[in-house]
């Protein structure tokens, strides 16, 4: 009984998510709440907007929260002294002076708690057929890059954002490892390109993630860990992947803090499970021949639980 008892007592471990909510489906809070409470995190979370769905559906209707109301849910907070936080999560964005409340509640709570890790993900764009382009206004930039970036200690930005943040293209895999000292140099300790279109060495139908870990040690040398991940490519459009990645990285290096190639073998490996469901779920319900449609390719979460809880290794990591 006394291993029982022993993992009861482990310290509770807080997340505050400001994120997007649907009331249907899997995005933003609704991404990674579920996943984050399966692998034992309390997880107060602020809904930036709340919609009914997606965006990516024919319709939405729904309420945006703005920067003083943000501010308000965060005084009710700090008037009862519950404002104490491990970790901050943040994704999708659309509105400068939201993110930069954002930044200003980060900034105090790791004055309350030195120790507090804030993980963003810098939504801003993509890339389609090799163009990127921006989904956000582009007065974020600036913001992510000048305010944001520096009291990050995780980001996950795909190859676009990266390139974005730091002013520089990515074309061979020693561009993205440059690329990303200049986003630790930025600020951030854990810096993972969730995706990019390098050339991966198991071939085409492969998609290529790249992860560094750079840790300063008491004496003042710095250590830095490097992987790349290269996990199959899934041929569908999902929305949420990002939000639900990002949540899970946070509980893996939370973990597994020394080591970013475990952390991200089981994000990664996880991901793979659910959207592996995901798509076999979509195709039986669009039937025989039928494209999925965006209702169909909510993501399996809930049916994905011991995947996430326990993932079994699919998809290995390489260390560089």
């Amino acid at each position: 009984r006394a291993g029982a008892r022993g993992a009861a007592m482990e310290p509770e471990c807080r997340v505050l998510s400001i994120q997007s909510h649907v009331v249907r489906g899997y995005v933003g809070n609704k991404a990674a709440t579920f996943p984050l409470q399966v692998l034992g995190f309390e997880v107060d979370t602020v809904n930036s907007v709340q919609f009914s769905n997606h965006t990516g559906y024919a319709h939405w209707k729904g309420q945006v929260l703005n920067s003083d109301e943000l501010h308000e849910l965060y005084e009710g907070l700090k008037l009862n002294k519950v404002n104490r936080y491990d970790y901050v999560l943040t994704g999708y964005t659309r509105d400068t002076s939201f993110l930069a409340m954002v930044v200003d509640i980060v900034q105090e709570l790791k004055q309350q708690n030195p120790n507090l890790v804030y993980v963003c993900d810098p939504v801003m764009g993509d890339k389609w057929n090799g163009e990127g382009s921006m989904y956000v206004p582009k007065d974020l930039l600036p913001v992510y890059r000048d305010k944001v970036v520096p009291v990050a200690d995780i980001i996950t930005p795909n190859q676009f954002e990266a390139e974005l943040l730091t002013g520089r293209k990515i074309y061979t895999e020693k561009d993205a490892l440059e690329v990303m000292d200049m986003l630790h140099a930025m600020g951030p300790e854990t810096v993972v390109i969730t995706s990019s279109d390098l050339q991966a060495p198991l071939g085409n139908d492969y998609l290529i993630a790249l992860g560094s870990h750079r840790k300063t040690k008491a004496d003042g040398t710095r250590i830095t860990q490097r992987i790349r991940v290269e996990s199959p490519k899934v041929d569908a459009v999902f929305v949420g992947t990002g939000d639900l990645f990002a949540a899970m990285l946070l509980a893996w290096t939370h973990k597994h803090p020394n080591n970013l190639k475990v952390a991200c073998e089981k994000t990664v490996s996880a991901m793979q499970h659910v959207l592996q469901r995901t798509i076999k779920s979509a195709k039986v319900q669009a039937g025989e021949g039928n494209k999925p449609n965006s209702a169909q390719l909510e993501l399996r979460m809930v049916q994905s639980k011991k995947d996430i809880e326990n993932p079994e290794i699919i998809v290995k990591a390489t260390v560089l």
